[in-house]
């Protein structure tokens, strides 16, 4: 028999040297077999669940300790407050990705803005606006069918339908009409061959989300000179990028003609989002 003070004692031990909170990570997959919430575990220490549990549980702490995502094993995660659905299709959003949240938040945008959410992935950027701001019009993109088909679920459990999802590799399915007052994007930002590939949740995650040329700049790049024919006068693009690649993303945005060009830290300090106000009537789309 096994009591769940038992259970999370040894899930512990056998994570300590592949998690950098091996409790707290054995709590999450403990919760999610019993259909409870963390704090349930706390009041019945000495409960015994049965053999199937005991079974899923250790299973999914092997999983872990070979360093499959938290959130792929138990197929969701908790951002802005909303609990989405993830898969191996998509991203698992990431905490500091909310201060871009904040920054769209804080921006003075029209009462029906039009939002261009960039690689949604999972719909946590689109979701989370969306949950804020009931009166955007937001559009969300990607490239892949399966990464969509998650944003969709996401949003109908949420009870989010004003957002239109488009299957799209970056711009090249959307119409130059109508523009957008804020594009946003969490592109790949990571160099082919980054030795951080190699190592914890990274490796079970999509790469197409997450790597972007020799330099990891390709997509930002890509995006960056294409944004303009899809912008209002006056509109906003704010990206997430690397934390080494601040300066670079910030002259890249002045080079096409953004003005008021700024960069924000995330809580651990690092330069992490980058957003320009694009002043100029926007030129024709070139390849979309």
């Amino acid at each position: 028999m096994n009591t769940l003070r038992e259970l999370l004692d040894r899930a512990r031990k056998t994570l300590e040297t592949s998690s950098d909170d091996a409790l707290l990570d054995s709590q999450v997959l403990l919760a999610h077999v019993l259909g409870r919430d963390r704090s349930w575990l706390y009041g019945w220490p000495e409960h015994v669940p049965d053999a199937q549990q005991v079974l899923q549980f250790e299973q999914l702490v092997a999983q872990r300790a070979a360093g499959h995502p938290i959130a792929h094993l138990t197929g969701e995660r908790e951002f802005w407050s909303l609990r989405l659905g993830v898969s191996r299709d998509t991203l698992v959003p990431r905490p500091e990705t909310e201060h871009l949240i904040e920054i769209a938040l804080g921006l003075d945008l029209p009462p029906r803005a039009r939002v261009l959410d960039l690689g949604t992935g999972s719909g946590a950027i689109a979701l989370a606006l969306a949950a804020e701001r009931r009166d955007w019009q937001i559009t969300a993109v990607d490239a892949s069918a399966g990464a969509l088909d998650i944003a969709r679920r996401n949003a109908h459990y949420l009870g989010l339908g004003h957002i239109e999802f488009l299957l799209s590799d970056w711009f090249a399915a959307l119409p130059t009409q109508p523009r957008f007052d804020l594009i946003l994007s969490n592109p790949p930002y990571i160099a082919i061959g980054d030795r951080h590939l190699e190592r914890g949740d990274l490796r079970f995650e999509p790469s197409q989300a997450l790597v972007s040329g020799t330099d990891g700049l390709d997509a930002i790049r890509h995006i960056i000179d294409t944004a303009p024919a899809y912008l209002l006068p006056g509109a906003w693009l704010w990206l997430e990028h690397g934390a080494d690649q601040g300066d670079q993303v910030a002259a890249l945005l002045r080079q096409r003609g953004f003005n008021q060009v700024s960069s924000q830290r995330d809580l651990a300090g690092h330069n992490r989002h980058c957003g320009g106000r694009f002043a100029a009537r926007s030129a024709q789309p070139g390849t979309g």
